[in-house]
């Protein structure tokens, strides 16, 4: 029994001295390792990339001049009483003690539309006129009817009822002067007058 005593002494001192040992002696410091270098970045190495090049700007649309002919230039400066001197608008010629529109009448109402839209500022009055034969009455009477049925075939047309204004001046103004069949029939008319632009 004393042995086997000593014997579990003498492991005990034995693993004491091994343990004694091992905690005595200098641990070594771990080995440092050199770091790595960073992973190459390629855009370190290559300059940024040029900024985008700039969006043109659109060039502004500018109309176009609306390609008008002297004449045509000369009417939108000059003053009314320059327009209606020059007359652009056609007179309207009627039968005797008639307000209807012939053939020839409605040519001339179409080509004044024509000169109306394009000229789509313009305010006209239409006078109506009579020769001298008749009464006073009859023959304002009958120059307005004349003036009406001129404007009204305007608008049939597409020129705006406000743009067309009308009066009779009956027998009161002739064109003719003349006292005959042929200033008779110059004076039976539906004249037009630009009266505002």
């Amino acid at each position: 029994m004393a042995g086997r005593h000593g014997r579990t002494c003498s492991v005990a001192a034995l693993l004491l001295v091994v343990l004694t040992i091992g905690a005595c002696a200098k641990k070594q410091p771990p080995v440092a390792r050199p770091t790595p270098p960073p992973p190459a970045d390629s855009t370190a190495e290559e300059p940024p990339p040029a900024p985008p090049e700039p969006v043109a700007e659109p060039e502004p649309v500018v109309p176009e001049e609306p390609d008008l002919s002297d004449a045509e230039m000369d009417l939108n400066t000059k003053t009314l009483d320059e327009i209606n001197k020059e007359s652009p608008l056609q007179p309207v010629f009627f039968n005797l003690d008639s307000a209807e529109i012939a053939e020839d009448g409605q040519s001339a109402l179409q080509q004044n539309s024509e000169i109306l839209e394009q000229y789509d500022n313009w305010v006209v009055t239409v006078e109506g006129h009579c020769d001298e034969r008749g009464t006073a009455e009859y023959n304002l009477a009958l120059g307005e009817r004349r003036a009406l049925a001129a404007r009204n075939y305007l608008v049939s047309l597409g020129i705006p009822a406000d743009r067309v204004k009308t009066v009779s001046y009956g027998k009161e103004f002739p064109f003719d002067p003349g006292h005959s069949e042929d200033a008779w029939s110059k004076n039976r008319r539906a004249h037009f007058v630009v009266t505002g632009k």
